[in-house]
């Protein structure tokens, strides 16, 4: 039976891990480096800091409610943004918590040089003494962290509150004027970088299934400790900022016992003291147990080696993951300059709660199986505002910390593509619902050219001097049968290319016997099609030119060519064929034909590589199905390996397809991933769209297998929408 972890934390663990978590560095050091850019607005700073995190705790509870897995972070974004930005946010996050934890607990030691006369040497080995600590603590049990983490959070907030309230009497209105002294770029500042301060709230979430009753104890964990140190910290840094010289407490290493010392004495920096010992010990501690967690969601989702999913059977915890990121952190209290490290983690941050309200938009927007017990209000503006703003204060981190997000998130994903990608086959509930958007596009498309086919239609069929009988029968009668399902008529022109140093003038006042023969074969067609055919030859040095001018000039719908046969010459492979340039340059629909006459058309087997159907096509095979009363076969170029939502959203954008077409439409779908290529043998024409055709499509072998008539067509939708839209049509198709 596959192992689990056990679900023992309860509200009051979820609220002192998450406050635990926050309340660390981010008021113990940060104030008076944010102070130096903003002043006294700092105050306004660590507000606005909470609000803007707001978004982003509610769309993570939402999150944890559907999915109470370990993985937090990870897992959410994995889910809904795909394995791709899961990796890079799972590595990202594992890593700047990791870092955090490392600060906290460096930075928590010169707090404790405070209270003992002992040489500055003795900060790593003491970091390291303590942080063997915790990785011992948390291989032991989830339950035993939860409980030290009560313990500790309930005697630094003790320390803290004394702080505020003995504090608040001494503060002096002269110490907050100027308030605004960094101007508006100073308080964004300054606002970005105690953003990090903030980052824990939504930590708990990566134990989530270590929690009881997670429906309701992770909304009001993340939500209530979130409110609570929002109002603490504005308290803190106002007492700081009003009870000491705004200079001196920019240059301090230890701001807060700065600040009481100047409202409560001895007692009070021994208090504070204690609690900045605690608050950091507990901020590692958190970062312990919730980045551990990233590296075994991602085993048991075969994103990372199998080992790292091991669960101890005597603690029942993830001993393997606590492991490693025990030695991580070791190595960077050894060894890295922690500070630049830790504002590059907080840049990352940012980025990853940018994610984290996009994959709620996908969760909602896609058809993935999501039922969270919670949801975010003011959605999907919430949503939108988190995204946002969190862009905002990425742009305020300066250029390093960007640089340093840039790196991991290259990182993270040549991981993906290295180790990963082989192993996973999912994909994100963003890609389901871009691709679902995409559906009711194309289908809408489908809809408006298959419209225009039934109103009255003019047809143009382009030959050239030199075809054949019954290839110039077979091109009159496919445009024919278009005409004539549409309520139209037909145009035949004969394109006569002339040598340079002929006069066209003169070239078209002489009637050749190839002149009469072709009016009188073409008013034997109009008779034998039931369609109006008018007929003409037009005497031209350049052809294709001509061909294009005249259907401009002729209100042409459907421009018509035969598909050229022989071995193409130096030229023609070099600048492409005069076939190809009609069809690019053509100023309405266009189709290239190749094959047998089509006396009867039972079946009109309607090809695509991976992408929806172009609109065109669609209409075309509809055209000729219905007025041959003959049936269409939706075919689509589609890989084994195909996820299920993939499957499942292609299976109903033929659904609607099939309800647009007046014909009856079955369904199938062709292996592209080395088996056989086979068709229908009943089908009696192929339609599909030129660039499959002459390109290097999933379809282009099934296209060269077939033996009977394929029409090409060009459609006006593929030139409006560009290279760029097709090509992620075909990614999510």
């Amino acid at each position: 039976m596959e192992k689990t972890l056990e679900r023992d934390l309860g509200l009051f663990s979820v609220l002192a891990i998450s406050i635990g978590a926050m309340v660390g560095s981010g008021i113990f050091i940060l104030p008076a480096l944010a102070v130096d850019i903003a002043g006294p607005a700092v105050i306004l700073a660590y507000l606005i800091a909470g609000v803007l995190v707001l978004p982003a705790a509610l769309s993570k509870s939402e999150m944890a409610t559907a999915m109470p897995e370990a993985g937090g972070t990870y897992l959410f974004i994995e889910r809904g943004m795909g394995p791709l930005l899961g990796t890079i946010a799972g590595i990202g996050t594992w890593f700047s918590l990791s870092f955090k934890g490392a600060l906290a607990l460096v930075g928590g030691v010169p707090y404790l040089l405070l209270l003992f006369d002992v040489p500055s040497t003795v900060v790593t080995p003491v970091a390291l003494a303590l942080a063997a600590l915790l990785v011992v603590v948390n291989l032991v049990g989830a339950k035993q962290t939860g409980r030290l983490q009560v313990g500790i959070v309930a005697i630094m907030l003790v320390a803290l509150v004394w702080f505020v309230l003995g504090g608040t009497p001494t503060v002096e209105s002269t110490n907050f004027r100027p308030f605004f002294n960094g101007g508006v770029g100073g308080l964004l500042t300054a606002t970005g970088l105690v953003f990090v301060s903030y980052a824990g709230v939504t930590k708990v979430a990566s134990v989530a299934e270590e929690v009881e009753d997670p429906d309701r104890n992770i909304p009001l964990g993340i939500l209530g400790s979130l409110g609570f140190t929002t109002v603490l910290y504005v308290l803190i840094v106002a007492v700081m900022v009003g009870v000491t010289d705004r200079g001196v407490l920019a240059e301090s290493a230890t701001p807060m016992a700065l600040a009481a010392e100047a409202s409560l004495g001895t007692a009070g920096v021994i208090a504070v003291v204690v609690a900045a010992v605690l608050a950091l010990v507990s901020t590692a501690n958190a970062g312990v147990l919730s980045s551990s967690r990233y590296p075994f969601a991602m085993s048991r989702d075969k994103l990372a080696p199998p080992s790292l999913s091991t669960i101890s059977d005597r603690f029942g915890t993830p001993s393997t993951s606590i492991t490693l990121t025990g030695v991580v952190l070791l190595l960077l209290i050894a060894f890295v300059p922690l500070l630049d490290i830790a504002k590059l983690a907080s840049a990352f941050q940012l980025l990853v709660f940018v994610l984290i309200n996009l994959a709620v938009v996908a969760f909602r927007e896609g058809h993935v199986e999501y039922e969270p017990s919670f949801t975010s209000p003011l959605y999907p503006w919430m949503q939108v505002f988190g995204a946002l703003s969190g862009l905002v204060l990425l742009t305020q981190m300066g250029t390093v910390p960007l640089v340093g997000a840039v790196v991991l998130t290259i990182a993270g994903a040549l991981w993906f593509f290295v180790y990963a990608r082989s192993r996973v086959d999912r994909e994100g509930a963003a890609a389901d619902a871009v691709r679902q958007e995409v559906s009711r596009n194309a289908v809408e498309r489908a809809e408006a050219a298959i419209q225009a086919h039934r109103d009255e239609y003019h047809a143009l069929v382009a030959i050239s001097n030199d075809i054949s009988k019954a290839r110039e029968r077979a091109l009159i009668q496919v445009a024919s049968r278009l005409a004539r399902a549409n309520d139209g008529r037909v145009t035949v022109a004969r394109f006569e290319t002339v040598p340079d140093q002929t006069s066209l003038a003169y070239a078209s006042a002489v009637e050749s016997p190839a002149d009469v023969e072709f009016e009188r074969q073409t008013d034997e067609l109009d008779d034998e099609f039931g369609v109006p055919i008018r007929c003409g030859t037009i005497v031209t040095h350049d052809t294709r030119h001509a061909v294009v001018n005249y259907a401009a000039n002729q209100d042409v719908d459907f421009l018509l060519v035969e598909h050229p046969t022989g071995t193409k010459r130096v030229s023609e492979r070099l600048f492409g064929t005069d076939t190809s340039w009609i069809l690019r340059h053509a100023p309405c629909e266009a189709g290239l034909l190749k094959g047998p006459d089509l006396d009867g058309i039972r079946t009109v087997e309607l090809l695509a590589s991976q992408g929806p159907y172009d609109p065109t096509k669609v209409a075309v095979a509809d055209a000729l199905a219905s007025e041959s009363e003959g049936r269409i076969h939706l075919s689509h170029c589609g890989d084994t390996t195909d996820s299920a939502a993939r499957r499942r959203s292609l299976k109903q954008y033929k659904a609607d397809i099939a309800e647009l077409c007046s014909a009856p439409v079955e369904m199938g779908t062709l292996s592209t991933d080395g088996g056989p290529h086979t068709l229908p043998t009943e089908s009696d024409l192929l339609v599909v769209a030129a660039d499959e055709w002459n390109g290097r499509s999933d379809a282009k072998a099934v296209i060269d297998e077939w033996n009977g008539s394929v029409l090409a067509v060009h459609g006006q939708d593929a030139t409006r929408r560009g290279r760029l839209m097709r090509a992620l049509d075909r990614q999510l198709f």
